[in-house]
This record gives structure tokens, sequence and C-alpha cells, in this order.
């Protein structure tokens, strides 16, 4: 009876998106470089589809080109929520190469990596002006969250009028500093999480679904 149960409950999901009218809302991933942004993409994808949505690395930008994933369902409460997650490039204001070298790249590795990355940039610009539905804005929560990148962006999604939630990321690290991102962004909710280990995941969840089922 169980597999039969499992059977129904798939066709009564995928027949709730097919004809439910609606397609699922494209959640931009955002935040600075080295956030843990693909982390916690990863994350959300492995727990509810099973595959990753692209490479980790503690090198910075990693992520140069914005990847999605298509079809996320997250199941809260007896609802599914159905969700398409663009992994986007780090927003900084500047790539230097010099930076790629002191992670003992080469000269001309580093100049291509930089370049890639001043590309990114450009392109999670564009998605967050054209494209998503709303916004998860990822924070190091060892970091100053007061800086021009963030102020930029979170003025930007601001001015879209776009849902946005703020995860306070890396909590299981010891200078992790929740507080300091709540008073720097008041307006909006702050959940913490550690992306890597796992932690608080049901309310990450119950927020997504919250805000943007």
């Amino acid at each position: 009876m169980g597999l039969i149960t499992d059977i129904r409950d798939n066709i009564r999901r995928v027949t709730d998106i097919l004809f439910s009218g609606t397609e699922p809302r494209r959640i931009g991933i955002y935040g600075p470089p080295n956030a843990g942004k693909t982390t916690l993409a990863n994350r959300i994808a492995r727990d509810w589809t099973g595959d990753a949505v692209g490479p980790e690395s503690r090198i910075p930008h990693e992520t140069r080109r914005a990847r999605r994933k298509e079809n996320v369902e997250i199941e809260r409460n007896g609802q599914v929520v159905t969700i398409d997650i663009v992994d986007t490039p780090g927003v900084t204001t500047k790539v230097d190469y010099q930076e790629f070298i002191e992670h003992d790249m080469e000269k001309e590795d580093a100049v291509r990596r930089s370049r890639e990355a001043t590309e990114g940039v450009a392109e999670a610009m564009h998605w967050l002006r054209e494209d998503v539905e709303g916004v998860i804005y990822v924070l190091d929560s060892t970091k100053d969250p007061i800086s021009q990148v963030n102020t930029m962006l979170i003025g930007i999604i601001e001015s879209q009028d776009l849902p946005v939630l703020i995860f306070a990321n890396k909590v299981d690290l010891e200078d992790s500093n929740i507080q300091r991102i709540v008073n720097a962004y008041p307006q909006h909710e702050v959940v913490p999480l550690s992306a890597l280990e796992g932690d608080n995941m049901d309310q990450v969840y119950d927020k997504i679904a919250e805000y943007f089922g």
C-alpha cells in the first residue's frame, strides 16, 4: 500500500502543477562572494530533488554564471510550494585577479577567472532587474553586513518590490553574529542557518513556503 500511496501522491503533485495555471516562481539567491549561496542552493536542491545545483569552493567566484534548478517542490504543512532556484554569481564592486593568485592560481588563469567573474556580476544584475520574482539574500554572519554591495543590492530589491528573505549563514562558526545583521536590516526578516551543516533548515523551508508560495 505504501508504494501505491507514493505513486498517487506523485501523480497528484504533477497534476497540481500542470493544471494550476501558474508557473513556479523564480527565486534568485543573491549576496556577496563566499557568503555560501551555492552551498545553500545545493542544500535545498539535494533535500528536495536529490541533485546539486553547482560546485562549491573556498575560492571566491566559483559561481561565475547563473545556474537554475527548476521545479523544486518543497512540502510544508501538507502543502507543496514549487520554485525555480536561480543561484547567481556573487556581486561585488571590483574583481581583482590578484585575489585569485593568492589562492595559488597561475596569472593567466587568474585573469581569465576575474574576467568571467565580472561578466557574472553583470548577469546577476540582469536576472535581478528582469527575471526573478523573489530573493533569498545570503550573508556571512561572521562579517560586517553593512557594505556598499549589500546596501546597493537590497536597495534594488526593495525598489523592485520583490519579496525577500535575508539568511544569516555560517552560524556554526565561532565569530557568527546574527544580531548585527538584524540591526543592519530591521525592515526584513532574518533567518539564521548553516547551509554547510544543515542547521535550522526546517525554519528555512517554512519561511520559503511562507514568502514564496
